[in-house]
């Protein structure tokens, strides 16, 4: 039986995807397919290259800056300014180059360059913005799929990754060819269909709970509300064909709470041993 893991985007709670995988693999559960979307990406191509979970959350400790910039103020009080304005700009806060390079040079070190290298089976959904369409980076085309032209091998793991990740407002489109590529989580949030489309047998996807909002909320709350509320209702029709859906409480981390890292990959650590027997129960 083959197992599947499908991980959200969630900006800088997708660490705590690593604290999932920590916990499954300490308790004995194999992964054999993996997909994420967004920052779910970023944690299953690590993995998809043979990464270990200590190591994923490790490098993103160390990189977690030079990904998202030294001090994210300026980007969210920047957000704030956009919204306010109604600003029609396509560009964002960061140009998202960091993110490629950072991936491309982890990769290298699995002596790996492009995504069709890979040996685990890899999904990475993102959306062409001109086309309204999305698309999915991977290292194997499903049987049934050969004829369409939605599947994309030929491309670099930094550039899949950096294009899946490209959250509007916060990072530039991701130009690559004729595409021109935003965030996975537009259309496909928690990736459970290419994923099963990969072969898995059961498959246990990975989102984050919702904060509540309240009187002492601020803009950075509601808009992660905003974010869980939207990739929940895309995710829907996956949701229903997963096995298991592990839900993982962040306690309102904000979209690029680089001080929270620790935090976030307890609380994906815990999530699991809390419902590790029913997950075991499924997923063995």
């Amino acid at each position: 039986m083959k197992v599947g893991v499908a991980l959200s985007g969630g900006g800088i709670r997708g660490i705590a995807h690593a604290g999932v995988l920590q916990a499954l693999k300490n308790n004995g559960i194999h992964i054999d397919i993996i997909g994420g979307s967004s920052s779910g990406s970023m944690i299953a191509s690590l993995y998809a290259m043979g990464y270990s979970p200590e190591e994923i959350y490790m490098l993103f400790r160390k990189n977690a800056k030079k990904i998202i910039g030294a001090n994210t103020s300026p980007i969210i009080s920047g957000i704030q300014s956009f919204i306010n304005r109604g600003n029609p700009t396509i560009n964002g806060f960061r140009n998202g180059k960091s993110i490629e390079e950072v991936y491309d040079m982890l990769a290298k070190e699995k002596k790996i360059y492009k995504i069709n290298q890979i040996s685990m089976p890899l999904v990475i959904p993102t959306v062409d913005i001109m086309e309204s369409k999305e698309y999915v980076f991977t290292n194997n085309i499903p049987e049934e799929e050969q004829d369409t032209n939605q599947y994309i091998t030929d491309v670099s793991v930094g550039k899949a990754v950096r294009a899946s990740s490209s959250f509007p407002a916060v990072f530039n489109l991701c130009n690559i060819s004729k595409h021109a590529f935003m965030d996975g989580g537009a259309l496909d949030n928690i990736p459970v269909l290419e994923v099963k489309k990969q072969g898995a047998d059961r498959i246990l996807a990975v989102k984050f709970d919702s904060d509540k909002i309240d009187e002492y909320s601020n803009m950075m709350d509601i808009v992660m509300k905003t974010i869980d509320i939207m990739g929940t209702k895309i995710a829907e029709k996956g949701l229903e064909e997963s096995d298991y859906v592990l839900n993982v409480y962040t306690d309102k981390v904000g979209l690029l709470d680089i001080n929270k890292l620790d935090k976030c990959f307890e609380y994906g650590y815990e999530a699991v041993i809390k419902n590790l027997d029913n997950i075991k129960q499924i997923l063995k």
